[in-house]
């Protein structure tokens, strides 16, 4: 057997490591666009068969955590998995998005902010390109090991890579799934030209597909009419019909199977179809007689409705700024190309898996065309920007928002030493708050119940390990703040609020920016990182705290002095 190897990929013992195997359960941030209504139809929809509970899913968390967790309930239940995975060696997770205004106003023009990566994005980038290729590969492999684990028996793997790094992956590919199990390399014409100095432009990606087993679906798709292939192919003019058309061969020479053995107007063959098929086309004039030889069947040109799926796509164009698909996300595929992928390989109510989901292409293709999904991400941003996309999708089915944050700041929790106080919930809780609040540089802020410390004259609030910062929290954040500083001379001074959370309730930003206008209380969203349960991070003095770019707004809080 011919295998890659990598630093890596062996441990001490000449043992392969294998991809963690933690399941850890999901904790539902919110069930969104669900009614009465729109329960019964959900069960209706699945009383055949189907979980009549099922949810489509959007889960916010590393693939390393999250495909693990997805194995008790779905290992072998998957019947299609496409991934986009990195592939840009070196690349981390920053980028510029560009922000337009508010549509409701006369003013169109944008402007550019740069999503920095976050603590958590941060650290995913050092396990994947931290030691170059090495890690990469090591990351690739444990990803795949898990989703042919996932995929069903008639279940495909659509494999979306660039050409920098396809070599090596088709190797661990065809490992994992078995030389047998290989179907095709897609090469998708992603650009019309590229200026690379010293080299060819690069203008295409790679798509690998794999199948589990012989048994796989595959239905037949067709690509649309190209008007070279017609000009070249219907190269005949019928005079009654007054329309091209081509010649189609009706003899089954070579073709396996054989065809019918008979003579015809004086022309003995193997047809391709019985005696009875060739008179009717005869009668109605379909057939094209040479001056010698087999007569061919004409196909019009009005019939032509494309050609069944070749293995180069240059139909497809990537999505430019003048898309009316475009969502300000830099690695958005087009909706087309994922539904060339769905629709091949999967039957409506089938299951469909992305474990990248970047600016949520899958998903809104999945759900236009029936499909149950199940799909995430590592990135914040990615998840809002899919949680937005989805729901401007005419009569979206529910869907739950899940990661699995807390499980893991539960444990860690339990083994944070209080300072020198009673044991028990409320010494854990004020010892967590303490802890976090030192390493923000703040000052405890004592005899309030929401506000928990002070730095450079703004408040600091410290969000639970269990649960998101919701809009109700905010609410009371803002009731104590007025609360606080109309008590008179000796109230602390302050003209904002730093909130400090793990997770935010994704209606947050909305509930925020409606009211923006009324701007009284500046407040900043900053994420508490997860290298804070890092002993050898904070330690080292290596902890970073980030406001998160999405909700970066003026949150409007009317206060009201007598």
């Amino acid at each position: 057997m011919t295998e890659l190897t990598w630093q890596g990929k062996y441990d001490e013992n000449n043992k392969r490591v294998a991809p963690l195997r933690v399941s850890l359960p999901f904790q539902t941030v919110e069930t969104i666009n669900e009614s009465t209504i729109e329960r019964q139809r959900m069960l209706d929809l699945f009383s055949a068969g189907r979980d009549s509970d099922w949810r489509n899913r959007l889960i916010w968390g590393d693939r390393k955590y999250v495909l693990p967790s997805l194995l008790d309930e779905f290992a072998g239940k998957v019947n299609l998995i496409y991934i986009d995975p990195p592939f840009n060696v070196g690349a981390d997770f920053s980028f510029t998005a560009e922000l337009y205004d508010d549509p409701n106003t006369d003013d169109d023009e944008s402007s550019e902010f740069i999503k920095e990566p976050s603590a958590i994005e941060m650290k995913a980038y050092r396990d994947t390109w931290g030691r170059g290729m090495d890690s990469y590969l090591q990351w690739f492999y444990e990803t795949v090991v898990v989703l042919r684990e996932l995929l069903s028996d008639s279940g495909s793997l659509y494999v979306h890579i660039g050409p920098n790094v396809s070599h090596y992956c088709k190797s661990i590919l065809d490992e994992i799934f078995g030389v047998n199990n290989y179907i095709n390399e897609i090469v998708w014409k992603r650009a019309f030209g590229h200026s690379d100095s010293g080299r060819c432009g690069i203008i295409h990606d790679v798509i690998f597909l794999y199948g589990k087993t012989d048994s796989r679906t595959w239905n037949r798709v067709l690509q649309p009419p190209n008007k070279d292939y017609i000009e070249t192919f219907f190269d005949q003019y019928d005079e009654k019909r007054k329309e091209r058309y081509q010649r189609i061969s009706l003899s089954a020479k070579g073709l396996s199977g054989g065809g019918y053995d008979y003579e015809y107007k004086g022309v003995r063959t193997s047809w391709r179809c019985p005696i009875e098929t060739l008179e009717k086309y005869d009668k109605e004039g379909r057939l094209h007689w040479p001056k010698k030889g087999v007569p061919r069947l004409k196909r019009y040109e009005s019939e032509y409705e494309g050609m069944t799926l070749q293995d180069i796509w240059t139909d497809i164009s990537k999505i430019h700024n003048q898309s009316p698909e475009l969502v300000g996300y830099p690695t958005q595929k087009p909706e087309a190309l994922l539904e060339r992928i769905i629709k091949s390989s999967s039957n409506e109510n089938d299951l469909v898996l992305d474990c990248f989901c970047g600016s949520g292409t899958t998903a809104a293709v999945a759900e236009k065309l029936n499909r149950r999904w199940i799909t995430c991400d590592l990135g914040r941003f990615a998840i809002h920007t899919t949680r937005k996309r989805l729901l401007g999708i005419k009569g979206i089915k529910p869907f739950v928002v899940q990661n699995l944050g807390k499980y893991e700041r539960q444990a860690w929790l339990k083994d944070l030493t209080p300072s020198p106080s009673p044991k028990g919930e409320g010494s854990l809780m004020r010892a967590y708050r303490e802890f976090i609040l030192d390493l923000y540089h703040a000052r405890p802020l004592n005899n309030h119940t929401w506000l928990h410390g002070m730095k450079s004259g703004r408040m600091v609030h410290v969000g639970s390990v269990d649960a998101p910062v919701t809009a109700g929290d905010l609410a009371n954040i803002a009731a104590e703040f007025k609360k606080a500083i109309g008590t008179g001379k000796d109230a602390p001074k302050s003209n904002g609020v730093d909130i400090l959370g793990w997770d935010f309730a994704f209606e947050l930003n909305e509930v925020a920016k409606q009211q923006a206008a009324q701007a009284n209380l500046d407040v900043r969203f900053i994420r508490i990182p997860n290298d804070v349960m890092d002993k050898r991070a904070v330690e080292q003095g290596d902890i970073h705290f980030f406001e998160l770019a999405a909700l970066k707004v003026d949150v409007v809080i009317r206060l009201y002095r007598k």
